[in-house]
C-alpha cells in the first residue's frame, strides 16, 4: 500500500502531463481551426484548454487530500478527493449533454459546414490517440495508487476522446458532404459520456455518505478477526471508506477475567492481522467487551453500575465491623450481566476459612441490589487494603 506523499506525487506527475497536453492540442487545434475555417475544431480547442480547470482542480485536491490528519481533520483530508470526483462525474455530464446539444443544434439549424481539409482531420486523429493514451496511463496510474479522483479525471480524458471523435466524424462527413453522421454519434458519445459520469457521481455520493464495504468482506474482516487466540465473538462491525483507504470498527468480545492489558493486546493482534489482510484499512478502531452485548444498544444510554470508589464505600459501611475487613488485601470488581461481582482477596497464610467469609459478607450486604456475589480468592505479596468505617 503506497503513502500519500507516494500516491500525491504519482498524481501529480500524470496531471501536469495531462495539462501539458492539453494546452499543446489547445493551441494547435485552435490555430488550424481558424486558418481552414472550422468552428468545430475551434471549439474542441477551446475544450481542450477547459480540461486544464479540471486538471488544476485534481492538482489541488491532491494537494490538500494527502495531507495527515491535523487539529480540525482528524481522519486527514481524503474526503477532498471525494467532492472531487463528484466534480469531474458532473463535468463529464455536462460534457455528454453539451456533445449531444450542439450537434442536435447544428443539425436542426442545418448550417453549412465547408470541407475542412486533410491536415485538419490529422490533427484531430493525432489529438484523438493522445487523449486515448493519455486516458490509459491516468487509468493506470490510478489503479496502481488506488485513486477514485484520478480515474475520474482519467475518464474525463476518455470522455475528450469521444468528443475528439465526434468533431472527426464531422470533419470527415463535411469533407464529403455527409454532416447527418455528426448527430449520429454525437448522441451516442453523449450517452456513453453521461454513463461514466453518472457511475462517479453515484460511487463518491455513496462514499459521502459512509456506505459500508460488501457484506463479504465484511464476513471476511469477521472471520480473520474471529481467528485469533482469546477472541470468543466479533459485533458491532462497522466499516466505511474514504479516497480509496478504508475504516473500520468494531467490538472484540473477550474473557471477561482476563486483565485489561491481556484484552488489550488481544485487540492488538486483531488489529494486525485485519491490516495485513486488508491493506486498503488505514483507520481501525477496536473496543473490547468482557460479554457479548450485540444489540443492546449503546450502554450511555441506560443507567450504569457504580464504579470502584462507591463500590469500596457501600461495602465499608457493611463490612468495616467484621474481623475479616482487616484481612481483605484488594478487592477485584467485575461488571458482568448488569451486576458486580466482588473477589475479596486475602492472605494466603489467613486463618479465615473461605465459604465463612463468603457467607458472611453476602449477608451483610444483602441489600445492595447491584451486588450479584461475592468470590474469595488467596494470594501473598500484595499491600492491605486501608480499612475504613
Amino acid at each position: 500500500m503506497q503513502t500519500n506523499l507516494e500516491k500525491h506525487q504519482a498524481t501529480r506527475r500524470v496531471t501536469f502531463l495531462s495539462a501539458a497536453i492539453n494546452t499543446l492540442l489547445g493551441v494547435a487545434k485552435i490555430l488550424v481551426g481558424w486558418v481552414v475555417g472550422s468552428a468545430a475544431l475551434v471549439a474542441d480547442g477551446i475544450h481542450s484548454f477547459s480540461d486544464l480547470v479540471t486538471d488544476g482542480f485534481v492538482l489541488a485536491a491532491s494537494h490538500y487530500g494527502h495531507q495527515g490528519p491535523d487539529h480540525d481533520h482528524h481522519y486527514g483530508h481524503g474526503r477532498i478527493e471525494t467532492l472531487a470526483t463528484l466534480f469531474l462525474g458532473s463535468v463529464l455530464i455536462f460534457v455528454a449533454g453539451g456533445i449531444a446539444w450542439s450537434s442536435l443544434e447544428r443539425l436542426v439549424s442545418s448550417a453549412v459546414i465547408p470541407p475542412p481539409g486533410y491536415w485538419a482531420i490529422l490533427l484531430t486523429a493525432f489529438a484523438l490517440l493522445s487523449k486515448e493514451w493519455l486516458f490509459h496511463l491516468t487509468r493506470r496510474v490510478a489503479w496502481r495508487i488506488g485513486s477514485k479522483m484520478l480515474e475520474a479525471n482519467a475518464w474525463h480524458h476518455r470522455s475528450d476522446v469521444l468528443s475528439t471523435g465526434v468533431v472527426m466524424v464531422a470533419l470527415v462527413g463535411s469533407q464529403f458532404g455527409a454532416t447527418w453522421i455528426d448527430t449520429v454519434a454525437a448522441v451516442i458519445v453523449g450517452l456513453m459520456v453521461g454513463k461514466v459520469g453518472w457511475d462517479l457521481l453515484w460511487e463518491s455520493g455513496r462514499e459521502l455518505v459512509d456506505t459500508a464495504l460488501p457484506a463479504a468482506t465484511q464476513e471476511e474482516m469477521r472471520q480473520v478477526a474471529k481467528s485469533v487466540s482469546g477472541v470468543a465473538g466479533i459485533h458491532d462491525l462497522r466499516t466505511r471508506q474514504s479516497a480509496g483507504h478504508t475504516m473500520l470498527d468494531l467490538h472484540v468480545v473477550v474473557s471477561p477475567r482476563i486483565s485489561v492489558s491481556e484484552g488489550h493486546e488481544i485487540g492488538n493482534e486483531v488489529s494486525r492481522r485485519l491490516r495485513n489482510a486488508f491493506p486498503a484499512l488505514t483507520d481501525l478502531t477496536f473496543h473490547i467487551d468482557p460479554e457479548d452485548d450485540a444489540g443492546e444498544g449503546d450502554p450511555s444510554r441506560f443507567p450504569g453500575l457504580p464504579l470502584r470508589p462507591e463500590v469500596e464505600a457501600a461495602l465499608a459501611e457493611r463490612w468495616g465491623e467484621l474481623d475479616v475487613w482487616a484481612a481483605i488485601r484488594e478487592m477485584e470488581l467485575h461488571y458482568l450481566e448488569g451486576a458486580v461481582t466482588v473477589v475479596v482477596c486475602l492472605d494466603e497464610q489467613s486463618p479465615f476459612e473461605s465459604d465463612a467469609v463468603i457467607r458472611r459478607l453476602e449477608a451483610r450486604a444483602h441489600d445492595i441490589d447491584w451486588l450479584s456475589h461475592v468470590e474469595v480468592r488467596r494470594l501473598a505479596g500484595a499491600p492491605h487494603l486501608p480499612a475504613t468505617g
